[in-house]
């Protein structure tokens, strides 16, 4: 069997999935994210190199307050927990998105994650928080940019590698297969760059 090098997965539906059982939508996001870990054990198992997860959308702020902050509530005690357990099972956590409109102690719990994980070798398991496809491609051209004024490169030194060189996913492999857990298909604003010969599942 062929197994993909990088999977991608838009992790939505839970709060219906949570309705359709007469739950709270809040409960299905804590069910998801404890299912995340699951997966991302059993990639590895599998021989996949990267796990990318879509948790939490620059379009998702529009939700409900009382949402949001449950919401954010979970990334944050998520963090600080799973930190000390993907360190155990050799995960490297990398959390891509943009910073824009967290928390102080997010922000802080992000770095500390990140740094407790980043010599694993292990999967490299990417948690999209804040993230917005369009801002990530407007971030690469804006550095790009600046790279062009500073006279560190030419315009006609532009090319995929580098803008890919400066997308959160840099020095990653495009993901070979998109899951969406609601059964929709569209992106929605996920990896556009990344995503042009992806397969949809």
């Amino acid at each position: 069997m062929k197994v993909p090098q990088h999977v991608a997965i838009i992790l939505d539906g839970n709060g219906r999935w949570a309705k359709s059982k007469g739950m709270p939508r809040n409960y299905g996001h804590a069910q998801g994210s404890k299912n995340v870990e699951t997966i991302c054990r059993e990639a590895w198992n599998m021989g996949i190199k990267y796990l990318t997860v879509y948790a939490f959308s620059t379009e998702n702020w529009k939700r409900t307050q009382e949402e949001v902050s449950t919401l954010m509530g979970l990334f944050q005690s998520y963090l600080d927990d799973y930190g000390k357990r993907a360190d155990s099972e050799n995960i490297k956590v990398k959390i891509i998105g943009s910073k824009a409109g967290l928390s102080e102690k997010m922000k802080d719990s992000i770095e500390k994650c990140m740094e407790r994980t980043k010599n694993n070798t292990g999967i490299t398991f990417n948690i999209a928080l804040n993230y917005g496809g369009r801002d990530e491609i407007i971030n690469a051209v804006k550095n790009i940019s600046q790279k062009v004024k500073e006279n560190e490169i030419k315009i006609e030194d532009i090319d995929e590698k580098m803008i890919s060189d400066n997308l959160y996913t840099s020095e990653q492999p495009d993901p070979d297969l998109l899951i969406r857990t609601s059964g929709e298909i569209r992106l929605s604003n996920f990896l556009p760059w990344q995503l042009v010969y992806t397969e949809f599942l």
